[in-house]
């Protein structure tokens, strides 16, 4: 697999590979052709799917007003939401 390479971590989050599962029994390819694909979310930067959800939540935030570059931000949880934001 080669390297990505992002100008920002932002710019990482998403850009999460598929794979297809080959070593399944019956999940490379099922009788009617369809073939499984793993989305491979632990390539985000937070190693979570919730990377997704968390840059979205500070984007509308900002669009808001209701936070601006510089600001603060505490996040009371240790799931995997608050890591990701």
């Amino acid at each position: 697999m080669s390297a990505m390479n992002y100008p920002t971590l932002e710019d990482a989050i998403g850009k999460t590979p598929l794979v297809r599962l080959q070593r399944v029994p019956g999940a490379a390819c099922d009788a009617r052709g369809n073939v499984i694909l793993a989305k491979l979310e632990g390539n985000n930067p937070a190693g979570s799917v919730k990377d997704r959800p968390a840059i979205n939540m500070i984007r509308r935030a900002e669009e808001r007003g209701e936070i601006k570059p510089g600001d603060t931000l505490i996040e009371a949880t240790s799931g995997n939401t608050g890591i990701a934001l």
